[in-house]
């Protein structure tokens, strides 16, 4: 596995990968995680990874956490 880029943005650690002629982008926040993979085919180049890291996408990745936080907790207090 090779590592493309990592970084953090918004408190969301970013991991970009390569591996298994796929491009695996993970973000992390807290004790959660989201992994998307991308077949390397489908990028021409690799600063077109940049776009998963930004815009649209990226704030629904950000929705996401928010979401996934409420039901953790949610999770833990009927524990």
């Amino acid at each position: 596995m090779r590592v493309v880029k990592e970084f953090v943005k918004e408190d969301i650690r970013i991991s970009i990968f390569s591996w298994n002629n796929k491009y695996l982008i993970k973000f992390e926040y807290g004790p959660m995680e989201q992994t998307f993979k991308i077949p390397e085919m489908d990028i021409l180049d690799e600063n077109d990874l940049d776009g998963f890291c930004n815009g649209e996408f990226f704030q629904s990745v950000i929705f996401r956490f928010k979401e996934m936080g409420e039901s953790f907790q949610k999770q833990l207090q009927n524990l």
